[in-house]
């Protein structure tokens, strides 16, 4: 069993259905410190969730660069920036 090391890459890299987080985003209850601030009252597959052998591979210093890592080992790079320009371009449309 590989322990977690609470980098944050889960609450950001993958897409949840279940808090309607889109692939790539911050979770809105991600905080500061990479810690989930509702923990007690997460989704079920957040419970689920269990580090493996994946948290090892996308392991850097930032939590930038781990979620630029998971992206890139299953070939998400571009999808994520998709996603990220049409949610910038919805804020912006939203503030005019």
């Amino acid at each position: 069993m590989i322990p977690c090391t609470k980098c944050g890459a889960c609450c950001v890299a993958p897409d949840i259905a279940a808090l309607d987080k889109p692939l790539g985003l911050v979770c809105p209850h991600l905080g500061p410190d990479a810690l989930c601030t509702q923990y007690d009252n997460r989704p079920q597959v957040c419970r689920d969730y269990a580090p493996d052998e994946l948290c090892l591979k996308i392991e850097a210093a930032t939590l930038e660069q781990r979620v630029a890592n998971y992206l890139a080992l299953f070939g998400l790079t571009a999808e994520a920036e998709v996603v990220k320009r049409a949610k910038l371009l919805s804020m912006k449309r939203a503030r005019s």
